[in-house]
């Protein structure tokens, strides 16, 4: 098994069996925030004004992959 960081919070990892090869991709949207916001984890902590900021981004994220969420199942759900 090797790793492989791609950024922004993105892991990749690669397993190998006998004559399969899987791909793996861990991601950390919490990690992708911070980093759009430009705030490390100390600046989260000390700071409540960080803290909000990454917050409010966070929960953006999450609506907003949500949202695609349910598109996606509307388009099988709907044949498109």
């Amino acid at each position: 098994m090797s790793l492989n960081h791609l950024g922004f919070g993105i892991r990749r990892v690669l397993r190998r069996d006998d004559d399969h090869v899987e791909h793996v991709l861990t991601q950390y949207p919490l990690h992708r925030v911070m980093s759009f916001v430009g705030c490390s984890i100390h600046d989260v902590v000390n700071s409540p004004v960080a803290k909000n900021k990454v917050r409010g981004f966070y929960k953006l994220y999450r609506q907003v992959e949500r949202q695609s969420e349910i598109g996606d199942l509307e388009r099988q759900w709907n044949g498109r």
